[in-house]
């Protein structure tokens, strides 16, 4: 069984979400380095990872993130 994450990451810089697909949590923690590689061209220094929501995968499964609000 496979499980999506949405793991909550805090960097110097800036903070942010990775959603995930991973069958167990150590697993997805595994991932977060690799995917933040990915997204950027020069490694920033990770503070923090947290999962904040962890689902079943089925067909229409995911996440809503909102925007910050300006107030």
């Amino acid at each position: 069984m496979m499980f999506l994450y949405k793991i909550e990451i805090e960097m110097e810089e800036a903070t942010g979400h990775l959603i995930i697909l991973a069958e167990t949590d150590e697993k997805a923690f595994e991932a977060v380095d690799s995917q933040l590689e990915r997204h950027y061209v020069k490694m920033p220094v990770l503070k923090s990872a947290a999962i904040v929501e962890k689902k079943r995968t089925s067909a229409g499964a995911g996440y809503f993130i909102p925007h910050q609000s300006l107030l």
